[in-house]
């Protein structure tokens, strides 16, 4: 078995086969889990010769083994002229860690206004500590965004969608302006993965997964990881050898486990998200739906040209109504858990208040919102649930 995870294959191929290297499976389907913290060398000699590049030969535990180097392998060749993927033992930490590699005191920081609240969290504190300043900006602001790159700007840092709401930038237009002020540009990639988004194809600089969530699958496992452009591979390996970042064997392997089916998954979680909803559209109880592929939601027109699908997370705005209803509707549901993450096989809704979030922009809601994590269930029983969780939330509202 060859490692075939290279842009001639289609995604599902990829992702079966990229980064099992015969070196490393020895004949075995799925890479084993090499646990180690110290390596034996063979003599004094053979030590000094391992050298300081460690990326993929064995020099000690923290470094890496054939476990973490296979899913950081697989996970470069998503991304069609990345040079590099380095893993984390969580997605926050593949943030910190991406941020990190390319800003320093003084430098600036320009940040999605619809931003993962411990992205915001970490911006305003230990970024803060360290010097470094942030201004949010207007998801939707595209080509706009050149006005506010200023002498000291260094990075910018985007969501495709946002988070909660779920807006859709000019991933195009704030590359473009990036390019011109010689910006580096991160791109939180979680929601569409690689396989739906090829950040990096698009000249995106750091590509960044919260691989918790559809990598792993299985809400067994904390995982995240960043994949580099051409030339930011070095300074970010640099960082996460400084930091002491190493991902466990084990969840790394529970990483590429999922990773194999990751295709059909997000295929799945895709299909029945579409369907639950554009039944929701068509709820009385129901203000608005956020979702990237339906033609209300903001930035659709920026999802058509440059995403090939999109996955299992949406909100939607309820109409009128309280918190108390809100959650009348959602502590009935059966099969829909209520619990933080998302990206696993199983159903999650949860109570989210953006607004709360947001210094840049003022988004205006009339009614309290729910996200879904859309999970592999039958997507008729998921719709039968959230029916009676509706008429609930109605019969609360009214009374």
């Amino acid at each position: 078995m060859s490692d075939m995870g290279d842009d001639r294959h289609g995604d599902a191929t990829r992702v079966v086969n990229a980064g099992r290297r015969p070196e490393w499976t020895a004949g075995i389907v799925s890479t084993p889990v090499w646990r180690a913290s110290t390596i034996l060398y063979d003599s004094v000699a053979d030590m000094r010769a391992a050298g300081r590049d460690t990326h993929h030969r064995l020099f000690y535990g923290r470094k890496g083994t054939p476990t973490q180097w296979s899913l950081a392998d697989a996970l470069t060749a998503l991304e069609p002229g990345a040079e590099g993927t380095f893993l984390y033992c969580s997605g926050v930490a593949a943030i910190a860690g991406a941020l990190l590699s390319v800003l320093s005191p003084g430098d600036e920081l320009l940040m999605v206004d619809s931003a993962y609240d411990p992205t915001r969290s970490m911006a305003t504190g230990l970024l803060k500590r360290l010097g470094i300043t942030t201004r949010f900006y207007d998801p939707m602001i595209g080509a706009g965004i050149a006005d506010l790159i200023g002498d000291t700007t260094r990075a910018i840092l985007i969501e495709a969608p946002g988070s909660l709401t779920f807006e859709v930038p000019d991933l195009p237009a704030i590359i473009a302006a990036a390019k011109a002020r010689d910006v580096v540009t991160l791109l939180d990639n979680t929601w569409a993965t690689p396989l739906y988004l090829p950040a990096i194809a698009m000249g995106i600089d750091l590509s960044i997964l919260a691989c918790t969530k559809y990598v792993v699958g299985h809400s067994d496992a904390m995982l995240g990881s960043v994949t580099a452009g051409a030339g930011r591979f070095a300074a970010l390996r640099d960082t996460g050898f400084a930091l002491g970042q190493v991902a466990s064997p084990d969840d790394c392997w529970l990483g590429s486990r999922g990773l194999r089916t990751m295709a059909v998954r997000l295929a799945h979680h895709q299909q029945s998200a579409l369907k639950i909803a554009t039944w929701l559209t068509a709820r009385p109880e129901v203000a608005r739906v956020f979702h990237p592929a339906l033609p209300d939601c903001p930035g659709h027109d920026h999802f058509r040209r440059d995403f090939k699908g999109s996955s299992g997370l949406f909100s939607f705005e309820l109409r009128g109504g309280s918190d108390h209803a809100r959650s009348v509707m959602i502590d009935g549901l059966d099969l829909f858990g209520i619990g933080y993450s998302w990206g696993g096989f199983e159903s999650l809704a949860l109570p989210v208040d953006p607004a709360r979030y947001r210094t840049a922009t003022t988004p205006a809601f009339n009614g309290p919102l729910v996200r879904l994590n859309i999970g592999l269930e039958d997507p008729d029983d998921l719709i039968a649930d959230l029916a009676a969780g509706l008429d609930r939330f109605a019969a609360a509202a009214a009374g």
